[in-house]
């Protein structure tokens, strides 16, 4: 070698590396994105589970409301972010199923556009009737159903809502055709339902118990596919009438595609200690969900399942055209 090449290899040995690439992540705050307002059930977890990740990270995980077109706004703000591990979303069944089948004009891909983390909770939805309507259980409403085809009507929290999924499934998997009254809120539809004015809704377990308990509503069934441990004597859908029927609303942590794989692997282990917490476990309770504990594979998987569920319902149901 010359010795103007030793020289230059001497320089270039002595050229310090960039502070940033010496540095391990995460060495600054991280930004938790969640679709939703403040206040909202997702919300009140997403602060919860940013809290306990920030305590295992070592950074603050502070949240950034980006409510609006049904998740939509947040979960794009997610996906044009810089895949470096410092932005973080909490996505529903919401923002990365029915909106891609429902919206044609939706901005981002659920799929391509995003890195799974891990699943944070899901939570069952109750299937209750008015007194007035002359059922007992599911198979009784199914057979009503059938022998009165796009009579009977069912509240809805809106199109494309989890509310309205698991009626259409129900109507698919029934073989039946009961029409959605999509409701802006539930104050409304519970009213509606105890006047008799409206027959059938399924909704949140919570608003429901108290009135099923006294009597002035009827409770069917609950739509996961185990009973719920807060409604206990209410069978599932699938054991009262429909087999395999299982449609619950979920919560997980994604990030933009591309992210690191270390980030994204701390982030799944921090979150799956988290929710291991006898606290965490009771907030997620207070909010109906139960925790789910597992991989960024298993998250991946789940929700291309759902996925593929759901869009089978949606065309059936004629949602998507709407």
């Amino acid at each position: 070698m010359t010795r103007f090449g030793i020289a230059l290899l001497s320089l270039c040995v002595l050229v310090p590396v960039p502070a940033a690439a010496q540095d391990t992540w995460p060495n600054r705050q991280i930004r938790m994105v969640v679709p939703l307002p403040a206040g909202a059930s997702v919300d009140v977890i997403g602060r919860l589970v940013a809290a306990k990740l920030g305590e295992r990270l070592g950074q603050t995980v502070v949240i950034e409301n980006r409510a609006g077109a049904s998740g939509a706004i947040g979960a794009d703000a997610v996906a044009r972010a810089a895949p470096d591990g410092y932005t973080l979303g909490m996505a529903t069944t919401t923002t990365h199923v029915t909106n891609a089948i429902v919206n044609s004009k939706l901005v981002y891909d659920p799929v391509k556009d995003f890195t799974p983390i891990a699943m944070i909770g899901v939570v069952p939805y109750a299937l209750s009737v008015s007194p007035k309507l002359p059922v007992k259980d599911v198979r009784e409403l199914i057979a009503l159903a059938k022998s009165k085809p796009g009579e009977l009507l069912y509240a809805s929290a809106g199109r494309g809502s989890a509310t309205h999924l698991c009626a259409e499934t129900f109507n698919l998997m029934a073989g039946t055709k009961m029409l959605p009254v999509h409701y802006r809120g539930g104050a409304e539809t519970l009213k509606d339902l105890i006047s008799g004015q409206m027959k059938i809704m399924f909704s949140s377990i919570a608003p429901v118990q108290e009135l099923v308990r006294q009597g002035r509503l009827h409770g069917l069934a609950v739509t996961g596919p185990k009973r719920d441990r807060t409604f206990p004597d209410v069978p599932t859908v699938a054991e009262a009438g429909l087999p395999g029927y299982d449609v619950r609303f979920w919560v997980g942590l994604t990030a933009p595609r591309g992210t690191p794989m270390t980030a994204i692997k701390r982030i799944e282990a921090a979150n799956n200690k988290a929710l291991q917490l006898p606290e965490v476990q009771a907030a997620l309770a207070a909010q109906g969900f139960s925790p789910w504990i597992g991989t960024a594979e298993d998250f991946d998987a789940f929700y291309r399942v759902e996925r593929d569920k759901y869009a089978k319902v949606i065309r059936a149901s004629g949602m998507d055209k709407e």
